[in-house]
């Protein structure tokens, strides 16, 4: 609609009716005005007109617009149109202004703004039949582990488990989606597609960031002339982080985004929303396309995730080109081209500076939320049948305006940023399927502690059979380069994709905070990460090195509940009134190696303890865990005193009982860790009958009569001088128990427990223990007597150990109904002051099934022997039908069950 003016109508007298009407609806026929007035009057006309077009160019060349809802401005065009009611004749300029903010707005429609991208190919498949095997063969491993793992749903299993979000009513989702476009011609698929959903979106952001196209795009948001679609664009190109950056901005319940070549089928948003919602997977980040990262080669190296022809360059799922298909939910490393996730989840992207911002978000992504929120990344299945289940309904735009993700340089980049994730706790699915087991794991943080650590790596890795690895804070601390150097180890192994050194590059998320937190925050968060996947024995730091530092490695190492960690060993001491031999003893386990293990202390004092004793007791300070003090109101005597000193919490508990007269070694808690690990923690070994680990090596045959000298270095000479053996007889100068046998001994010996030695029904043939009156150890040979137990007993020169008895007056020792005469000599045995490893067979603990056992009488008897005798005695709690069956109990409650053959 155009104006077209009377030839004989001057300009002013047009400009004059326009103003009559619109002020004052009177006749067009005014009273002649002055030629000043007419003037002012067309210049104010004019000035209003401009306003108006300055007032659109402002709204349409905008660079950035976030609108929820779009601005109206038909008040505009309503009034103009009230303006500029009846024809005048117009000069040239007038003509002009009028026509920019009177001419009538056409609305645009799709169907004449939107382009499409021409596909005049097909699917690209291939035709090697190698690798089509290879590949079907990893994603059926990585399927096949899943399952028997964490399980796999289909698409009808997933659908059926129950979801906190509805398709309708007050738990119907919020979704906003976010649409990234630069050259790509699919906005109008993604937006038909977006518009079908059988679950209504709440809104959808187009992005355009230094995009060519940004009008054409713009155009098209406009001609679907939906409030909830908004254009947000701006002149920089903020790359592939930013639409995260905007996904930040939304008060949605959850957040789709998804790349310009990704046409989701009409179910997607109500199946994302459903899976989303389900306890299982709330926790995870869900998309339709992913990769599986790079496996380890035979080289001990990883390839490139882009090398063709490997098996072990990893998968991209699902891939057409090798018919893979995903029929059931897998999870995958990182996601590719969609991300459907909760909001508050996006956060995580940001937690570290990225790696670079010109590639790389969708592994960057799913590394945060694993290391920080314990959060997988998984692609979902689809049903083949129906293609609105799919999220990426036309596969073959990913080769259409490719990415640069094929170029060599990025290809480059990419595979640095999966390795350093790898080497900063990225729990891949490699390493979730091949479990990794090392023996130590070093940490470092500074060049300095680098090389104090140095002689101890080098022994780790220069022994045969042996591993180890050294973590570093990186950047700003200690950079593998530098750690490289102070090792002497050529700095290409900071280059090459093998495990040696771990960079933490801690940098990238303290930068230059003060705060200890995020140095905190990244250690733990990367050491758990990294002990999940090696699986170290122990995890070896200074001990002077920094207290936030020794924190985060000890919460790392608890977290992960290895081995090493998983045992705890509390020292238990019984004293009454022997402040000096307690002072000595005390001194002694203040001295010992406790390679930072928390070891709790307690006392366990009878009524009628001295003052100088609770005195001591109660000034003692021990570093190296809670200290606990137990006083009896009633006498009870030593059986009591030391079988109710400690009572095991759980099956990784162990309990050193110490009486007051007994010192120890240095290397005490070393030789009990070691033990453990060896003969009870390794999940290669099955010794179900060793009850307890002893500190002290005996001179004596103490259960006959004669108490004969015996020298088990002389006697094992054969096999090996220092071999450890297994003894029939407990050891009641300083030996760690077992919590399985304690809860069995105290079920015993309340069945059992008499002080008349002569009412005890048990009586071993020829054993001195026979008479053996309120003795806890008496009860407790005889249990092991009759199920066949053993302790493990060290065997070292000059029968040195790691404790020994001073034989000092008390309960039983010089005693006035003892009648037995004890030479000090015969008792006391030199302390291992110095480390005892090289002195063991090979400079190691033997294998299980190499360590001789001896019976109660310190006679050479198979393991399978010691339970013959103990049935043939037949005097158990339960009494079994012949002498080949042993009773058996509850390994919790102690109590017993039944008998079994003996096996």
């Amino acid at each position: 609609m155009g104006f077209v003016r009377n030839s004989n109508m001057r300009s002013t007298d047009f400009l004059d009716g326009m103003l009559g009407d619109y002020v004052g609806r009177k006749a067009k026929v005014k009273a002649p005005k002055t030629s000043s007035t007419r003037l002012v009057t067309a210049l104010t006309c004019l000035q209003l007109a401009f306003a108006v077009y300055a007032t659109f160019l402002l709204y349409y060349m905008s660079p950035a617009v976030d609108l929820r809802t779009k601005p109206d401005f038909t008040w505009i065009t309503r009034n103009m149109k009230q303006l500029i009611t009846t024809p005048h004749v117009l000069g040239r300029y007038q003509d002009a202004a009028l026509s920019l903010v009177g001419a009538e707005v056409v609305p645009i429609t799709p169907s004449e703004v939107c382009e499409q991208e021409k596909i005049d190919f097909m699917q690209k498949k291939s035709n090697n039949a190698r690798m089509i095997k290879l590949k079907r063969e990893l994603y059926d491993e990585i399927l096949d582990f899943q399952s028997r793992t964490i399980g796999t749903e289909t698409l009808a299993e997933l659908m059926a488990m129950r979801s906190k979000w509805e398709m309708r009513g007050p738990n119907r989702p919020r979704v906003t989606v976010l649409l990234n476009h630069f050259k790509r011609k699919t906005l109008c698929s993604q937006l038909d597609s977006l518009l079908q959903q059988t679950l209504p979106f709440h809104h959808v952001w187009v992005l355009s960031f230094g995009s060519p196209n940004e009008q054409s795009l713009k155009r098209i948001v406009d001609s679907y002339n939906d409030s909830r679609i908004s254009f947000i664009s701006s002149s920089y190109d903020f790359k592939y982080y930013g639409r995260f950056q905007m996904a930040l901005q939304t008060e949605a319940d959850l957040v789709y985004v998804l790349d310009d070549d990704m046409i989701p089928g009409k179910k997607m948003l109500q199946i994302l929303s459903h899976v989303a919602g389900t306890e299982k997977y709330k926790n995870s980040v869900l998309g339709s396309i992913g990769r599986i990262l790079p496996f380890r080669q035979k080289d001990f190296t990883f390839p490139s995730y882009r090398k063709f022809g490997s098996k072990e360059a990893g998968l991209y799922l699902p891939d057409p080109a090798y018919d893979i298909t995903i029929d059931k939910i897998v999870q995958v490393d990182f996601l590719s081209s969609s991300w459907f996730l909760s909001a508050e989840l996006v956060k995580s992207l940001f937690i570290e500076t990225p790696f670079t911002f010109m590639t790389g978000e969708d592994l960057h992504l799913s590394y945060q939320l694993q290391k920080y929120r314990n959060a997988g990344s998984f692609v979902l299945p689809v049903d083949p049948t129906d293609k609105e289940t799919w999220g990426d309904s036309e596969h073959r735009l990913a080769y259409v305006s490719e990415t640069t993700v094929i170029f060599k340089d990025i290809v480059q980049v990419r595979d640095d940023q999966w390795w350093r994730a790898l080497t900063t706790g990225y729990v891949t699915q490699w390493a979730a399927m091949y479990a990794q087991k090392i023996d130590a794991l070093f940490y470092a943080h500074s060049v300095g502690e680098v090389k104090a650590l140095t002689p101890l790596l080098e022994k780790f890795r220069s022994t045969v059979g042996k591993k180890a690895y050294i973590v570093v804070s990186g950047d700003g601390f200690c950079s593998c380069e530098d750690a490289a150097a102070a090792l002497n180890w050529p700095k290409q192994v900071c280059k090459e994709r093998r495990f040696k050194i771990f960079d933490l590059q801690i940098g990238a998320i303290s930068g230059t905070s003060n705060s200890e937190v995020p140095v905190l925050q990244v250690v733990y968060s990367s050491m758990k990460g990294l002990i999940k996947i090696h699986n170290p024995s122990v995890v070896i730091t200074l001990a002077d090195a920094d207290s936030n530092v020794k924190k985060a490695l000890k919460m790392a190492s608890e977290t992960n509940a290895n081995d090493w960690n998983r045992m705890r060993i509390s020292i238990n001491i019984i004293t009454q009134n022997r402040a000096e031999s307690l002072t000595r003893l005390l001194k002694s386990l203040s001295d010992a190696y406790y390679v930072g293990d928390e070891v709790p202390i307690s006392f366990n004092m009878d009524s009628k303890v001295d003052e100088a004793t609770i005195k001591l007791v109660d000034s003692f300070e021990w570093p190296h865990g809670p200290k606990t003090l137990r006083r009896r109101i009633i006498q009870g005597g030593l059986i009591r005193a030391v079988s109710e000193s400690w009572y095991p919490t759980s099956d990784d508990d162990y309990g050193l009982l110490l009486e007051d007269d007994i010192e120890v070694s240095p290397y005490y808690y070393l030789w009990i860790k070691y033990a453990l690990l060896a003969y009870h923690y390794d999940p290669q070994i099955s010794l179900p009958e060793l009850s307890s680990i002893s500190l002290y090596t005996p001179r004596l045959v103490e259960v006959v009569k004669e108490r004969p000298k015996w020298n088990p270095t002389e006697f094992f000479k054969r096999i090996h001088p220092n071999t450890p053996y297994l003894h029939q007889l407990p050891c009641s100068w300083g030996a760690v128990f077992f919590p399985k046998l304690w809860r069995e001994f105290y079920v015993y010996m309340n069945m059992r427990f008499t002080e008349d030695a002569k009412a005890n029904p048990v009586q071993i043939p020829k054993s001195r223990t026979n008479g053996w009156q309120a003795s806890w150890k008496k009860f407790l040979i005889d249990m092991m007597y009759l199920r066949g137990y053993v302790s493990l007993y060290p065997n070292f020169p000059n029968q040195s150990s790691f404790s020994t008895n001073h034989m000092e007056p008390g309960a039983h020792i010089s005693a006035k109904d003892n009648v037995v005469r004890h030479d000090k000599t015969d008792f006391e045995v030199p302390l291992l002051m110095e480390d005892f490893r090289p002195l063991l067979p090979n400079a190691k603990l033997p294998a299980a099934s190499k360590l001789p056992s001896l019976n109660l009488f310190n006679q050479p008897v198979s393991l399978k022997g010691l339970k013959m005798a103990g049935a043939k005695l037949g005097q158990d709690v339960l009494r079994c039908d012949n002498a080949t069956e042993i009773v058996t109990v509850h390994h919790l409650t102690g109590l017993p069950l039944r008998c079994s053959k003996i096996v």
